[in-house]
Order: structure tokens, then C-alpha cells, then sequence
């Protein structure tokens, strides 16, 4: 079975869908309505903007989501029979899949953004990557620092787990794991703890743009961040969408049990290779490409 995985934040880059406006009509189409519907020119930032200026979150979340829908209307010869996005790239997965149509996708994403960088100005924050450390050792470090917000965030692939929370927790937290025998504790260039409760501001805000939305029913299954679990069902999808914002991506268990739900070949859609490294480390023997 085909799978298509949509990636999140981080993986923007200079130029990023340039050549899809210039060889496909109906991707400059679609590139022209964002502009419209967002208010200004996000194509030139994409197609010219520097490394900096594609950083700042209203615009790298519209711009990621902008690559990989549009890369997957355009290029994609087949309906797949499951997809599943990394944070927000749930969104990108929920335009391709028809639960969403490409306009409240689009809209969505930007009041994601908008309400992630008010929520990153009220409660400054940071995360980091953990490698080499077991899933488990990592939770028993956060939960162990007091006084402090630390989480674990992104289950991404074994031996590599983000954690998120306020700046002071994620230094402590560092520490602790460097000397509980972790290759790498690094602190990421983001605005913010993403995926932990310090983004309550944004999930409260964007339950009340994700009820006023309306999602049909999709063409095949997502498997959701927050469970990792299959869903059809437009209000749960909702529910689910609504929770991934202070809840941790389980990218992990998603790509273990879309492999047992059959996922056979994976096709990432979007900018960067980032979710088929994870892929494959995950579950070496399925099949992954580029879309």
C-alpha cells in the first residue's frame, strides 16, 4: 500500500518551489491564489527570500505547507492509501486526503502560525534534540526537573527525541542528559516549546478557527500525531487537530503502525528529505521516495 507523509516546520529553503511555479500551470495557479488569500507575496519570499527572512513562522509554515500540497497536486500519479504529516505537516495531509480543501487549508495553517508566534511571545521557550538516549530514560529526565516545563515533543525515530519547554528547564534538561550517556543534547534555532503545554494560548485559539471549518470525509485514512492512529471520522480528525498543539508528535509509533496497517512505499511530498531519513530508520525494509 501507498503511503504520502508530508513534513513540518525546519525543512524551508531558499527558492523552495520555484520550479513547480515555473513548469506547472496549475501550480502557479495555486501559488498566485495563496499570495491572494494570504494578503501578500509569499512567492517571493519562497522563490528569493533569504534563509532569515523564511524563519520567521508566519511565513515558514504557509510556505512548507505551500510546497507540499501544490508538489503533490501536481506531481502525484496515484490516490494514496494512507497519509500522515509530521506536526504540520498534518495539514498538508488533511488538504491532499480531501478532508480539507485547499483554500481552508491554507487559511488554517496561517492562523496556526500567527497564533504559535503570539503564543511563543507570551511564554519564551525553546527545545532541543536528545540522540542516543532510550524513549524512556528521556521522559524519567524531563519529569525529574522541578519547577520547570519539559516535555518530550517529537518522538522522531529511535535515538532521537525532541523535548520542549521553558528556556531555563531545556538548559537543565540538556545537562542531565549529556550525563545520562546521550550522544548529542542540542538546542534548536525555533521561537519556541512547541507541542507542550506552553502552547496553550495557540491551541485554544486555533480550536476556535478549526470548529468554524469545515472538514469533509477523506479519500483514505491520516494517522494522527496525537495517537497515532487511523482516523476517517471528520470530528475526531478535529479533536485530534486541535490537541496536536500542546500534545507530543508520535511520529515513531505513526510510521510502526501505518507499516502494520499495510504502508509498503512511502512518498514524502514537501521540501527536504527529512521524513525518509526518518522512515527508513524506523522501519529499514519499506520502501521510500521523494515526490
Amino acid at each position: 500500500m501507498k503511503a504520502f507523509v508530508f513534513p513540518g516546520q525546519g525543512a524551508q529553503f531558499s527558492g523552495m518551489g520555484k520550479d513547480l511555479y515555473t513548469l506547472f500551470p496549475e501550480a502557479k495557479m495555486l501559488f498566485d491564489k495563496a499570495n491572494d488569500i494570504l494578503g501578500f507575496e509569499i512567492t517571493t519570499i519562497m522563490f528569493e527570500g533569504s534563509d532569515e527572512d523564511l524563519k520567521q513562522t508566519k511565513v515558514t509554515q504557509p510556505a512548507v505547507f505551500l510546497h507540499s500540497v501544490i508538489q503533490a497536486m501536481v506531481k502525484a500519479e496515484i490516490t494514496p492509501q494512507m497519509v500522515a504529516g509530521h506536526s504540520l505537516g498534518e495539514l498538508s495531509a488533511l488538504v491532499v486526503n480531501k478532508t480539507l480543501s485547499f483554500e481552508d487549508g491554507l487559511k488554517l495553517v496561517y492562523q496556526r502560525a500567527l497564533a504559535m508566534q503570539k503564543a511563543c511571545e507570551i511564554n519564551p521557550s525553546t527545545m532541543a534534540v536528545i540522540l542516543g538516549l532510550e524513549d524512556n530514560i528521556v521522559e524519567e529526565i524531563c519529569a525529574s526537573i522541578e519547577n520547570e516545563v519539559v516535555v518530550a515533543a517529537n518522538y522522531n525515530c529511535p535515538g532521537q527525541l525532541v523535548i520542549s519547554g521553558s528556556i531555563s528547564g531545556i538548559e537543565i534538561a540538556c545537562e542531565k542528559m549529556k550525563a545520562a550517556g546521550a550522544k548529542r543534547a542540542l538546542t534548536l534555532a525555533v521561537g519556541g516549546a512547541f507541542h507542550s503545554p506552553l502552547m496553550e494560548p495557540a491551541r485554544a485559539e486555533l480550536a476556535h478557527a478549526i470548529a468554524n471549518t469545515h472538514f469533509a470525509n477523506p479519500v483514505c485514512p491520516i494517522f494522527q500525531n496525537v495517537n497515532a492512529s487511523a482516523s476517517s471520522n471528520p470530528l475526531e480528525i478535529k479533536e485530534n487537530l486541535i490537541a496536536q498543539l500542546t500534545a507530543p508528535v508520535l511520529w515513531t509509533q505513526t510510521v510502526q503502525n501505518m507499516v502494520a496497517a499495510g504502508a509498503s512505499h512511502f512518498t514524502e511530498y514537501g521540501p527536504g528529505k527529512v521524513l525518509q531519513g526518518l522512515v527508513k530508520k524506523i522501519k529499514p525494509e519499506v520502501e521510500v521516495t521523494a515526490g
